[in-house]
Order: C-alpha cells, then sequence, then structure tokens
C-alpha cells in the first residue's frame, strides 16, 4: 500500500515539476514513505534518517521529509527530534506536499497530518515507479474500521473510505493498454469495498461487483487483490473469482492466531471455527485456490495452548506461505491501553521460531505437490541466478514464483511451464511447446 501512495506522491510532485533524482546525494528532496505497524519497522525508518542526516550536513539545503503513518503518528515530534527531518505529512495529506516542500525549503517547518473522511486520491494517475511494467497495484480504499487490539492502523491512516469504482476500472484499463498484464486491487480489507452515488440509478457496488468489473476489462489482464478479512470473506466473491480465470486462484486470508480466546482478546470478530469454515467455503468454489496468511506470536497473555491451538490451525488449513511475526505493542492500541505485554521475549522468540519452522515444511509439502504439474505463468523479468542461458521468473495463478529457461520469453508474455523441481519458495521447470 505504501508502495501505491508512493506513486501517487511521485504524481503529485511531477505536476509541480519535480523529477526523480538518480542518485540521492544529488536529490533536492529525499523522502522515506513510513509504515508503523510494527516496531521493527519503526526502527528501520529511523536508522534511514541517519542516512539523511548525513547527506543534509554535507548539503544543508536539501529538505529531508518523513510521510505515511508514523509520520501520522509521531506528527511534530519527528520535527523535534535530532533528524533534521524538515517536513512531516500524514496519508491524507498528499496533495498539500508541493507547498510544504516550498515552505520548507524556505526555512519553515512544515507539517500536516489531518486525516480525511473523504481523501482517496481517485483523481491521480499514480506514476508508476521502479514497475517491472507488467504488475501494477491500484488502491481501491483507504483507511479501515476494524480496531484489531494490536493494530495501528486506524489511527494512522482513519476511517474506512472507498474510492469510485469507475475512476478504478479506467485505472485499470489504463496500464492495460499500456502493456501491463496484472492489477492488485489494495485495500486493509478489500471485502468492505462499498461505494454508491446518483449513477446507474443509485446502484450500490459492493467488492465482488468491482472485481468482476475490472477482470471484464480483458481475459488476458490478471486481478489479484489484497488483504481480505476473514469475517467478511463472503461466498458472492469465490462465486465471481470461479466464473472468471483471469482472477487469480490466490487468496490472502490473516489468521493472526488459531485460538478463539486469542482472537476474541484480538477483536478479530471472528473464531477458530469460522476461519475453518471460510477456508472449506474457498476449498468448494476454488480447489486450486492458494492460501497465505498473517500470524503473530506472543501476543498479550498468550498461553502455550493458545499457542498450540496455532500451529494445529496451520496444519489444518495448510498454508502455502505466511507473514510470521513476534508481537510488538504499538502505542495507543487498544491492547496497549487495556492489555499487559506479559509474554517474554525468548518465550516469543520461541514460538515465532515454532511457527517459522512449521510454515517452512508446509510450503515445501505444497511446493512439492506441484511436481510434473502445468502452470500458465505470467513472465515477469530475468532471474537474478542463471539456471543455464537466459532464465526466466514469473508467477502462477495462484501467487507462486516459477524459475524456467528461455530464449524466447518476455516480461508480460504468458508461457506453459512443467515443474520439474520444487523448493519452500520457489517452483523450477521448463516450458512446455
Amino acid at each position: 500500500m505504501n508502495f501505491a501512495d508512493t506513486e501517487v506522491v511521485a504524481s503529485i510532485l511531477g505536476k509541480s515539476g519535480f523529477e526523480p533524482a538518480d542518485d540521492i546525494n544529488t536529490a533536492d528532496l529525499i523522502m522515506v514513505n513510513t509504515c508503523s505497524i510494527r516496531d521493527n519497522a519503526e526502527q528501520r525508518v529511523w536508522g534511514r534518517l541517519d542516512l539523511f542526516r548525513s547527506i543534509k550536513r554535507r548539503r544543508p539545503s536539501v529538505v529531508i521529509g518523513v510521510l505515511g503513518c508514523m509520520a501520522e503518528r509521531l506528527k511534530e515530534q519527528l520535527l523535534e527530534s535530532d533528524k533534521k527531518v524538515d517536513l512531516v505529512v500524514g496519508p491524507d495529506a498528499y496533495r498539500d506536499l508541493p507547498a510544504l516542500v516550498t515552505a520548507a525549503g524556505d526555512g519553515h517547518k512544515a507539517v500536516n497530518v489531518l486525516l480525511s473522511r473523504e481523501e482517496t486520491y481517485a483523481d491521480i494517475n499514480p506514476v508508476r515507479m521502479d514497475s517491472n511494467g507488467v504488475s501494477a497495484f491500484i488502491s481501491i480504499m483507504r483507511g479501515c474500521n476494524n480496531m484489531c487490539a494490536y493494530c495501528v492502523v486506524p489511527y494512522t491512516r482513519g476511517a474506512e473510505r472507498s474510492r469510485d469504482p469507475y475512476t478504478i476500472v479506467d485505472e485499470a484499463r489504463d496500464v492495460f493498454e499500456k502493456g501491463y498484464r496484472e492489477v492488485t486491487l489494495l485495500g486493509q480489507n478489500v471485502d468492505s469495498y462499498s461505494w454508491s452515488s446518483g449513477r446507474d440509478g443509485g446502484k450500490s457496488v459492493t467488492f465482488p461487483d468491482l472485481i468482476e468489473m475490472v477482470a471484464l476489462i480483458s481475459p488476458m489482464l490478471r486481478v489479484r487483490f489484497s488483504t481480505n478479512h476473514p469475517k467478511d470473506l463472503s461466498d458472492e466473491l469465490l462465486t465471481v473469482m470461479a466464473s472468471h480465470k483471469n482472477i487469480c486462484r490466490h487468496i490472502h486470508l490473516p489468521v493472526q492466531s488459531g485460538s478463539s480466546s486469542m482472537l476474541q482478546r484480538m477483536n478479530r470478530k471472528y473464531s477458530r471455527e469460522w476461519y475453518l469454515e471460510r477456508v472449506d467455503s474457498i476449498r468448494k468454489y476454488l480447489p486450486d485456490c492458494t492460501l497465505s496468511t498473517d500470524i503473530i506470536a506472543g501476543f498479550c497473555g498468550e498461553t502455550e495452548e493458545e499457542h498450540l491451538d496455532t500451529l494445529s490451525m496451520m496444519k489444518s488449513v495448510g498454508f502455502d506461505f505466511a507473514y510470521m511475526f513476534k508481537y510488538s505493542e504499538r502505542p495507543g492500541t487498544r491492547a496497549a491501553r487495556h492489555y499487559k505485554d506479559d509474554v517474554p521475549d525468548d518465550v516469543k522468540t520461541e514460538r515465532l521460531n515454532e511457527i517459522i519452522n512449521l510454515q517452512n515444511k508446509l510450503s515445501a509439502a505444497c511446493k512439492k505437490k506441484d511436481i510434473g504439474k502445468t502452470f500458465e505463468v505470467l513472465v515477469e523479468t530475468e532471474a537474478k541466478r542463471a539456471i543455464a542461458g537466459r532464465t526466466m521468473t514469473g508467477r502462477t495463478s495462484g501467487n507462486k514464483v516459477v524459475v524456467f529457461e528461455s530464449d524466447s520469453a518476455r516480461p508480460g508474455d504468458y508461457v506453459t511451464v512443467i515443474i520439474e523441481k520444487a523448493t519452500s519458495a520457489t517452483l523450477t521447470g521448463k516450458i512446455n511447446n
């Protein structure tokens, strides 16, 4: 989502005469777009700001800016730090960047962290920065209303609001006409996307409606989406996915914990049983669909039994991939206000390692099942490590990375690949002529 926001920022600044610099040491304006979801993410930003500060010592005229969630959370604290920050801009204030940059360049501290209930940047045509020319991100909504106990996002990105679907379709059509062959629709909870206006007699557009509208642009355009919320994933969406081959067979469904008691403390609004029922529905409508997830180890009060419930959930579902983290308390969240972060760090680390080790086994098993199968692969780029000759990489509809040798395949091509080898992360095969 920050990647997509950065492309919006590039568009706004480009209209004011700014151009991307080839080298950070020659830039007049240096900005970092930030995340606050975990403490580790913020610590990395502080480290990056140390680098920027060293550049500013050599060239005092350089304007240093912090954008996004960390800007929203810390506000003026960033300006008051010793990191030499000149500009602090929250995720709903990017339209003000040209004026704020001018103010900062004149020696004034510039800050705008006002959250909006309307801003979606629907009219901004993003600049596709560092793109492979094959895949594009499209933001369909902003903010979040879920208020999970551990999560800072509702406080840094504000309330949920959905973007005009016709602008989304227009953007998707535009990138397809420019040669892109895949779009990913982005939202904190895409399943709760909802938009209505006087257009079409006031018809309400839901996420299943929207993804079908995008899929109908062309059967040559793959459509992905992220992220889903288990409490809102509907059979209607699964039906639409099953009806269109170009809607990718991959769902990212964050579970966070396999324990109902833990999920209740997390304020996730579903139980273990509900989650498993949703997985059963996915398997029913989309038997070939891959599943990925998010898992938190060591949330407040987690018992060994609750941890074991998470491990058993992972085994029951057989996730293809997972993002796995130790819990880190975020200031201002419900957990920080009402719960004690009482799981010792060494216990968090031990449990996280158990989760990672299990997921590595599950991922390897999932990939091993693909040996001998044939997949349609969208070619993305040349591989960093060649097998022999010219080696390319691409992804299956199920979001699995495939490496294969080819002298003729180009980024954006669809090729058919027979899988010959597999690791927990990658499939290797040959083109089926």
